[in-house]
């Protein structure tokens, strides 16, 4: 018998084999363990939700009474106002300092360094409180060198009204988490694609507008998204300084009425409601850039390459 011949058998046995192992019929593996854990998972979970539901302490027919009433439906405007704007400032200075930290000033990156140490090593209700207070340190507002020459004279109490105190308070300490946020996606841009663009004589703005900052959202999108959340939630400390957004519009009924319970349950309701809509258009926007991430890529690309043909 010949090599040839000998390579035809086993060829054929191996075929053979092969015909056999799919003829075998595939068995699962049991998941008794599984199933008997998830039904376990449920009936407790019904059992909670059938407490909750026929316990009278829990007065849900006061929670419906309130739940659209219009001092509640006030602060929970006010608390997206203080959730949109805290955001969109904190956005902005998140990614001036971002831009500073990767300055090749070192000044600029000392200043953002000590920014966000301070600003992240601080808790937010201190932050909030302080600024509330500082009419004690300086009661009157003015511009100028101090001791020399001064223009204006404003007193601060009337200026830093509490609303004004929760954007500013809310937007400073947002800003030092957006700084790494940005600065994580900004990072994550190869370094070639920048360099060719510097090659190809593109000054610094367009760098970052045409080429660094698109990529980079795939990359800040998630946890700005989980930042908008956090930020949602953050606006009830500013509650202690009276401004009327939705857990300090529930705490002025509750002290009259004496409903503790069923208004912090309105609140609460209130709050998964919003922390839900914001979930589903955080996972919205991030299938979009995941699926826009070659393109915009490819757009990169081809800025860079048009300006190498100019």
């Amino acid at each position: 018998m010949t090599r040839s011949d000998t390579d035809v058998m086993s060829a054929r046995e191996h075929v053979a084999g092969s015909k056999q192992l799919t003829d075998l019929e595939i068995v699962p593996l049991p998941r008794t363990g599984r199933r008997l854990l998830t039904v376990v998972v449920v009936i407790l979970a019904c059992l909670c939700v059938l407490s909750i539901a026929i316990n009278p302490n829990f007065q849900w027919p006061v929670v419906g009474q309130y739940l659209f009433e219009f001092s509640i439906l006030n602060g929970l405007k006010q608390m997206l106002f203080l959730t949109i704007f805290g955001m969109l400032f904190g956005i902005i200075g998140g990614t001036v300092l971002a831009l500073m930290r990767d300055s090749e000033a070192y000044i600029l990156k000392l200043m953002s360094s000590w920014y966000v140490w301070f600003f992240r090593g601080t808790p937010l209700l201190v932050q909030i409180l302080f600024l509330y207070n500082i009419s004690a340190l300086y009661p009157s507002l003015s511009f100028g060198i101090p001791g020399l020459w001064t223009v204006g004279n404003i007193n601060a109490n009337e200026v830093l009204t509490p609303a004004l105190v929760a954007i500013i308070a809310l937007a400073a300490h947002e800003a030092a988490y957006m700084c790494e946020i940005i600065r994580s996606g900004l990072s994550s841009v190869g370094k070639g694609q920048i360099e060719a663009a510097k090659a190809v004589a593109m000054p610094p703005m367009m760098i970052m507008r045409r080429v660094v900052f698109p990529q980079a959202m795939r990359v800040i999108i998630p946890p700005t998204g989980n930042q908008i959340i956090s930020m949602l939630k953050a606006t009830s400390l500013v509650s202690v300084i009276a401004y009327p957004e939705l857990l300090y519009s529930v705490t002025a009924v509750y002290t009259q009425t004496f409903q503790t319970i069923p208004l912090l349950l309105v609140a609460t309701i209130w709050y998964l409601i919003v922390t839900s809509v914001l979930t589903i258009f955080q996972g919205r926007l991030e299938r979009f850039f995941s699926r826009s991430f070659g393109s915009m890529s490819n757009r990169a690309r081809t800025v860079v390459q048009d300006g190498a043909e100019i």
